[in-house]
C-alpha cells in the first residue's frame, strides 16, 4: 500500500462485532524493537513520519515516564513475560539464536494467566528468548517454546534478524523446512565450504561494521553459522509484511473470543532492510525508513481489528524493548545521515546504557472510546503490564511477582503510577525514585562499539531528571542525604543478587 493511501483511524467497519464481552475486552502488545524515545512524531520527531502511532498514541494516554525493565532485548522481553525483574535471573542477557528457552515453563507468565482467565494467546514476530534445551535441532518440532509458556499459537524469530537461524519458526516448527535440505546451526564454528563474510565479501549487498561477518543470508552478513534451510531462509525486506499477515490471521481466526496478541516488532533493529515501498520515505536513510515501515504495520493491523469492529473491546499497549542505537553492525549510513534528528530526545544514552536513553521508551495505551486522550507523567513500566491485565481480565497472579498493578494509570484514571524502579543494563542497574536517578558507580568502558554511552563511572550520580532529562548535572554532592537514603533503598532491593562488576567496596 503506498503511503498516501494510509488511512486515519475509525475507518468504516465491515462486519459484526464478535467479541463484545466487555469484562473480556482483547488485548494486544505491540513491542518494538530499538525504538528510541525520540524516535515517534508524538514525542517531537520531525523527520521521520509515524502518522498511525501518532493518532493512537493522541487519542489515547501517552506516558512520559514509561520505562522498559532493561537496556537490551532479552531481559526485557523477559520482565514483560515473567513480571519479574530479570536481573534475578542470571541468564536473563542477550541470547544467541540457539539458546536454550530463558522462562521456566512451572513459573508464572502473562500469557498463561491470559489463558486460564479464557483467552486465546498469541505470539507474532520477534521473540528473543530462547527455543528447547539449547542447541535444538531446527528439522524437528522445538520443545519448549512459545506453547510451552503460554502462547496457543505462536510465529516468531529465535532470536534477532541479525543472527542465525534466519528463519520462521511457527508453533514449534520451522517454516518451509526441507528435511532433504537440513538445517544446522553452530555459534563457534563455521561449516566447511560456507561463506562467510569475511571470507566471501563479493557476495554482501549490505557491509557489517563490527561484529556481523559470519554467515551470510539475503546478501547480508549475520551472527552465528548456518548451513541448509535454504527454502526457509526469510527474505528481510519481505518480513514485515509477512508478519503483518500473520497478525491478522490470529485476529481472523478468534475474532469470536477474547484473545491476546502479542506483536513483537523487527524494526529498527539491524539488519534494516525495509521493503522497496518503504525505501527513500525518510531522509535518514533505512533506519528512518524502517520506523515508517513499523508504523505501517501497526496501522494495518489497527485497521483489520476495525474492519472486524474490534477496535472498541481492544486495548492496545504499544512500546519499545529498550532505547535506540545507530551503529549496531551494519554500515547503513545511520549514524551520517542522523541531521538533526535524535533518537532518544532529549535523554542521554541510548541502547546498553544505564542513562535514562537505554531503558525510557515510547509507551502508550490506546482503547477506542474507553481511554480518554491524554499524557500522563506517572512512572510505569512494561514490567506492571502483566498484572495490571490481571486485574482487567480477572486473572490471577502469584504472589511475590515484581509486577504490580497500576491498571487504574494504565486506563488514565489515576496518576499515581510507581514509587521507584529498578532499571538494569547488561547486568548493571540503578534506581529511579519520583524524579530522581540514582547511578551507582561501575567499572567498564565509556562507551561500546556502537558508540552508545555505557553509563559506566567510578562516582554515584543524582540526577533530577524532570529538571535535567539530559542528566548532564551530577548532584550527588548538592543532596548527600538524597543520596544516602537512595543507595540504601537500592541495596534493599538487589541484596542477594548478581551485580557483575559493580564496584562493590563503594556501596558499603
Amino acid at each position: 500500500m503506498p503511503l498516501a493511501a494510509l488511512t486515519a483511524i475509525g475507518g468504516v467497519s465491515q462486519a459484526e462485532a464478535k467479541n463484545n464481552n466487555p469484562d473480556k475486552p482483547n488485548v494486544v502488545v505491540i513491542l518494538a524493537d530499538d525504538l528510541g524515545f525520540g524516535d515517534v512524531g508524538f514525542a517531537g520527531a520531525k523527520a521521520i513520519p509515524t502518522p498511525r502511532l501518532d493518532s493512537l498514541a493522541c487519542n489515547g494516554l501517552r506516558f512520559t515516564n514509561g520505562y522498559a525493565t532493561s537496556a537490551t532485548s532479552t531481559p526485557s522481553r523477559y520482565a514483560l513475560f515473567t513480571g519479574m525483574y530479570p536481573w534475578k535471573n542470571q541468564d536473563a542477557k542477550i541470547l544467541p539464536g540457539d539458546a536454550p528457552l530463558l522462562i521456566n515453563v512451572n513459573n508464572y507468565t502473562m500469557p498463561q494467566m491470559m489463558q486460564k482467565a479464557g483467552y486465546t494467546t498469541g505470539a507474532i514476530g520477534k521473540w528473543h528468548l530462547g527455543m528447547g534445551e539449547g542447541h535444538p535441532d531446527w528439522n524437528d518440532t522445538i520443545r519448549p517454546g512459545a506453547k510451552e509458556v503460554g502462547f496457543d499459537y505462536s510465529c516468531i524469530i529465535a532470536a534477532t534478524n541479525d543472527r542465525v537461524p534466519t528463519v520462521f519458526v511457527e508453533n514449534g516448527v520451522v517454516v518451509n523446512q526441507d528435511p532433504n535440505d537440513p538445517i544446522y546451526v553452530d555459534y563457534d564454528n563455521n561449516f566447511e565450504g560456507e561463506p562467510t563474510a569475511l571470507t566471501n565479501p563479493e557476495m554482501l549487498k549490505m557491509e557489517w561494521s563490527h561484529g556481523h561477518n559470519n554467515s551470510i543470508v539475503n546478501g547480508i552478513p549475520r551472527i552465528g553459522y548456518m548451513k541448509g534451510g535454504n527454502d526457509a531462509k526469510w527474505v528481510d525486506e519481505e518480513m514485515a509484511d509477512y508478519f503483518v499477515e500473520k497478525a491478522k490471521g490470529f485476529i481472523n481466526e478468534n475474532q469470536d473470543q477474547p484473545f491476546f496478541l502479542y506483536y513483537g516488532l523487527h524494526q529498527p533493529h539491524v539488519p534494516r532492510a525495509p521493503h522497496p515501498r518503504f525505501v527513500g520515505s525518510t531522509n535518514l536513510g533505512p533506519r528512518g525508513d524502517v520506523i515508517v515501515e513499523a508504523d505501517w504495520c501497526v496501522g494495518e493491523v489497527v485497521d483489520y481489528l476495525d474492519s472486524l469492529n474490534l477496535l472498541d473491546n481492544t486495548m492496545i499497549i504499544f512500546s519499545s524493548d529498550n532505547g535506540p542505537v545507530l551503529d549496531d553492525g551494519y554500515k547503513d549510513n545511520a549514524r551520517e545521515m542522523l541531521g538533526d534528528h535524535k533518537p532518544a530526545g532529549d535523554l542521554r544514552g541510548g541502547k546498553y546504557s544505564l542513562y535514562d536513553g537505554g531503558t525510557r521508551v515510547p509507551f502508550f495505551v490506546y482503547w477506542k472510546g474507553k481511554i480518554q486522550p491524554a499524557v500522563s507523567d506517572a512512572l510505569i513500566s512494561q514490567l506492571d503490564i502483566a498484572a495490571s491485565l490481571a486485574e482487567l481480565v480477572g486473572g490471577e497472579i502469584p504472589e511475590g511477582l515484581d509486577s504490580q498493578n497500576y491498571l487504574p494509570v494504565f486506563l488514565g484514571e489515576s496518576n499515581e503510577g510507581r514509587p521507584e524502579l529498578i532499571f538494569e543494563a547488561q547486568g548493571k542497574m540503578g534506581l529511579r525514585q519520583g524524579d530522581y536517578i540514582m547511578i551507582p558507580p561501575y567499572k567498564g568502558p565509556q562507551t561500546n562499539l556502537t558508540g552508545n554511552e555505557l553509563g559506566n563511572a567510578m562516582e554515584y550520580r543524582l540526577f533530577n531528571v524532570k529538571e535535567d532529562p539530559g542528566q548532564v548535572n551530577n548532584i550527588a554532592a548538592a543532596e548527600p542525604e538524597r543520596l544516602e537514603a537512595m543507595k540504601t533503598e537500592f541495596l534493599n532491593i538487589v541484596e542477594g543478587y548478581y551485580t557483575p562488576n559493580v564496584v562493590v567496596e563503594e556501596l558499603k
